[in-house]
């Protein structure tokens, strides 16, 4: 019975976060606590854009620091609009799919002339140029960003309010991660994930690597950006320090803490990431130390993040297994 529940565990625990999710906004307002919707909207709008990040780190191999320029685009798109008194979010949404589109081609096709280290750091000197470029537009606040009065108005709803913000952060995260388990098994997403291990025998059967992977960059930039948008709307504010490096390395330590290439990694990782953040800022001012050492125990637990964890601990529960019993090919690629 007990080996039954860890066996079924590991499948049920997607299932267990989204039952949770369901619950928080009517248990927020139930109790009049609205701080629990925001922190969970915020949780589940990081996952979308480590989601995002799992497609071209995950999947393409492409480690890039440069994510956050999406963001912070997604999030502009939103305030920039409204600081002309534009609040209509379908306009707002297609300016952030269309300027993320448009620059992640650009960087992406750039950035793709090398690899490695250099593509590290293209990567990174673009989210750097953004983040100085909207530094120096002192009419939107510069450096201390700008508050979005006009929130976006969709379908008659307005996203600025917490609850309906939460709604379609829940609704966008897990069409993400759907999306994603589709395209991990799709064509498409063997091919970038072969171009990952070997870009010359993919180039070799007939497919340019270098477009499928451009591909997979610009999709990932959008749904990045999409992220920015809806954390524009529940924080009613945009600042360029969500193009920092800072955030683009909070990304990739989501996505690590989870489990890249996997399908529910970066959900994992957003949730522990952001969770035990707040969990030890309410314990100590010193969290930072705390966190860090945490962080690395959670490494060591694995490299394969919390999902490769999850599965050796399926297989070492599992009734008959040997010592060094390993999850199944189709459970590995189940996760």
């Amino acid at each position: 019975m007990t080996n039954t529940f860890k066996l079924n565990f590991n499948r049920l625990l997607p299932f267990i976060i989204f039952a949770g999710l369901v619950v928080v906004p009517f248990w927020g307002y139930a109790t009049d606590s609205s701080f629990y919707v925001a922190f969970f909207a915020r949780v589940m709008i990081y996952a979308i854009a480590a989601v995002a990040l799992n497609l071209a780190l995950g999947y393409g191999g492409l480690i890039s620091l440069g994510h956050a320029l999406f963001m912070g685009l997604g999030a502009y798109s939103v305030a920039i609009p409204a600081f002309y008194g534009i609040d209509n979010g379908w306009l707002q949404l297609l300016i952030c799919i269309s300027s993320c589109a448009v620059i992640g081609y650009i960087t992406g096709a750039i950035s793709l002339r090398t690899t490695g280290i250099g593509f590290i750091m293209i990567t990174l000197a673009f989210a750097q140029m953004g983040y100085f470029l909207f530094v120096s537009l002192k009419v939107y606040g510069g450096d201390d960003g700008t508050s979005i009065a006009n929130t976006s108005q969709m379908l008659g709803l307005n996203l600025g309010d917490i609850y309906t913000v939460y709604v379609v952060a829940f609704l966008v995260l897990i069409l993400s991660v759907w999306w994603m388990a589709r395209l991990r098994a799709s064509p498409f997403g063997m091919v970038i994930r072969g171009a990952r291990q070997n870009a010359r025998r993919v180039n070799a059967i007939g497919f340019p690597a270098r477009r499928y992977l451009i591909g997979a960059y610009v999709l990932s930039a959008v749904l990045c950006g999409i992220a920015g948008f809806l954390l524009a709307n529940l924080n009613a504010f945009a600042s360029p320090s969500l193009m920092s490096w800072i955030i683009s390395g909070d990304l990739v330590v989501m996505l690590v803490l989870g489990g890249m290439g996997s399908v529910l990694g970066p959900l994992y990782g957003a949730f522990a990431f952001l969770g035990l953040e707040e969990i030890l800022k309410m314990i100590t001012t010193h969290w930072l130390a705390l966190f860090g050492l945490a962080i690395v125990f959670i490494g060591l637990m694995g490299k394969k993040g919390i999902v490769g964890f999850m599965d050796d601990l399926t297989s070492w529960c599992r009734p008959g297994a040997g010592k060094n019993g390993t999850a199944s090919a189709t459970e590995k690629e189940a996760s």
